[in-house]
Order: C-alpha cells, then structure tokens, then sequence
C-alpha cells in the first residue's frame, strides 16, 4: 500500500519524457504524442498506479470531467450499446460518463440544459427527442459543446452543434421497397410519438407510393414491446387484412409477432414482420427479426470523439453535420406473400 500519492512527475520519470507530455496526454492530446511515447506513459501510469487527482484539475481547469450521455429511453436495447461506446472513448481520454435518461420528455431535456449551465457537465452527447437547437443556444455561452444523435438528415448550422445521423428516411424506403420487391401490397407500418417517427413513416409512405399501394400507417402509444402489440391487436380486430407488417423500431416488432401469434398466425407464412435498430434480440427470437442496422456502438465511439475534439480545441466553429451508415439484415421473419395482391392503388 503506498504512503502518498503518485505525481505527474514521478509518472514523466518513468516514462522518460516531460512532465507536460504527461499532462497533454491525460487531458485529451495522446494524438498529438507519437504512439510509442503515450505507451510509455501508459505503461508508467499503469506500474505506479497513478490516479488523476479530478477535484485538483477541476480547480485548475474548471472542468468537471463529465460528459452527460443524454437518451430518451435507457429500458431501449438500443441506447445501452451507444452509451456505452461512448463511455469507452471518453474514458480513455480522462473523462467519465453520466447517462441520463430523459424518458424523452421536454422538461428531463431541459434539466440538463440547466445542469450543463451550471457547469455539472464540460459536454453532452446523446438524443433529444424534444428540444432543437435554438432550445440548446444557451450551452454555446456556458462553453458546453454537444453532439447529437439525429433521426433525420442535417445539414450543421450556426451553432457550435455537432450532428450525427443515419438517414432513416431512406432506411425505411428501403425496407418498404425490399417488402414489395417480395410480392408484398399490403404492407402496414406502426409508429410512435417522437424519435424518428416522423421521418420512418415519410419513407414508408414514399415507398408505397412507388410500390402503388395504400400505406396502412398506424400509431402505437410508444416505442415498445407492449406498444407494438396493442398497435398490431388493433390492426388485425379492425383493419384490413395485411401481408407484411413494419415496425418503427425493433421492439415493437417484437410485440407484433406476439400479437400475430395470440391471433394464431404465423410468420411470415401468414405475415411477415420488420424492424429497426438491429438490437441483441431481433437475431434471438423466433423467427429471427428482419431489421436495420444503425451500428449504434459505432455513432457512440464517433459521437464522443468528435466531442473530445471540441473540448481539446475549444472549437467554437458553427456545427458539422455526418452522415452514418445503415443496412438492411434480412432474416426468417420476412418470405414472399402466399397470395400477391394487385399493386394498383384503390
């Protein structure tokens, strides 16, 4: 057991190099040091048991060390990998992580914003389900940086706000068009309030349109197991009769097959079913779930990156917009209709 803290200094003898390498190291600049030399600094860190004294550099630095990881809904498989991604980065760079969960409700996002002005976090990652950009403006004052996780296209705007985004538009045109190049006219799709509801649903709808087919868009109280199947109940005790079904995201998917399968039809001999979001689960229940990537664990290492850049610079510059990618799995839950209705539109 050691007497006394380990320094900076005693870490820089180690490695051989000075002292402020040290510390540009430990404060977000390994890439401005050649990869040798932050290995030695590592490895000298990890043999003297170095611990960085947080509340000495927050006095020195008036930094807290704290990125808040910002998600609607932490019950979603879905944001537990981003927020853990992002974790990972960051944490290699000296900082940690307070994931919080907004329940994607405007006044939790607000809190934040507040909490972040009151200097609790040096930055935000994450997704806002309720509040734009303009409600964010008062954290380029605080010098608080964030990233966000888009549903739609963006474009960067005046405001230090950086964008990351998949186009769920053309992902779900895509998954709409895969279903019709099946044989497959009547195709519904089941949404929720907020999130990417809105830009799924304009690529179904474009899809549909292509197809020549009627959408059947229908609205779940949200984005969840138990939503998607009161949506799907409703669907098959009082809609027309479809072929393929499509959820916003994959945990309705899940409560559509359950819901198909207490009104003891089979999928997808009688319907087939989609999602979104590829999480653990779509590839483990029975039939394995169709679905599109977003590589989440991907946009969080990305997101905090490029946060990391934006607190080690102290960039200002109006925000940068970046464009993820997305893929379309096909799995057993989707097969051509026993009986292809006619593509003409009523």
């Amino acid at each position: 057991m050691r007497d006394q803290r380990v320094t900076q200094r005693q870490v820089a003898e180690r490695a051989g190099v000075a002292q402020a390498t040290v510390s540009l190291v430990l404060n977000g600049g390994r890439d401005k040091v050649t990869a040798e030399t932050a290995a030695r600094i590592e490895m000298a860190i990890e043999e003297l048991g170095y611990q960085p004294n947080r509340f000495a550099q927050a006095l020195r630095t008036q930094r807290s060390y704290v990125i808040a990881c910002v998600v609607p809904d932490l019950a979603n498989p879905f944001y537990p990998s981003l927020v853990v991604a992002v974790q990972r980065v960051v944490r290699a760079a000296g900082y940690e992580v307070i994931t919080i969960d907004t329940e994607g409700e405007r006044a939790n996002e607000r809190q934040v914003v507040a909490a972040a002005q009151q200097g609790r976090f040096d930055g935000i990652v994450g997704v806002f389900f309720r509040l734009g950009a303009k409600d964010l403006a008062p954290l380029e004052k605080a010098g608080v940086p964030v990233v966000r996780i888009e549903a739609s296209r963006k474009s960067g705007g005046a405001l230090p706000i950086d964008d990351l985004f998949i186009d769920n538009e053309a992902a779900a045109r895509a998954l709409t068009l895969h279903l019709g190049d099946m044989g497959h006219r009547a195709i519904a799709m089941i949404a929720a309030p907020g999130g990417p509801q809105q830009v799924r649903m304009k690529g179904y709808l474009s899809a549909m349109q292509t197809i020549g087919a009627d959408p059947i868009a229908l609205e779940a109280p949200h984005f969840t197991v138990e939503g998607g199947r009161r949506a799907a109940d409703s669907l098959l005790e009082k809609g027309p009769v479809v072929t393929a079904i499509i959820a916003a995201n994959d945990l309705m998917a899940i409560g559509v097959m359950q819901s198909l399968i207490a009104h003891g039809l089979s999928i997808p001999g009688d319907v087939s079913v989609a999602g979104f979001d590829d999480i653990l689960a779509s590839a483990l229940v029975t039939p394995a779930l169709t679905t599109v990537a977003q590589f989440q664990d991907r946009m969080g290492a990305r997101a905090a990156d490029c946060m990391l850049a934006r607190l080690a610079s102290g960039d200002t510059d109006p925000g940068r917009a970046e464009e993820m990618p997305f893929e379309l799995i096909v799995r057993a839950s989707v097969a051509p209709p026993r009986s292809p209705a006619s593509p003409t539109k009523s």
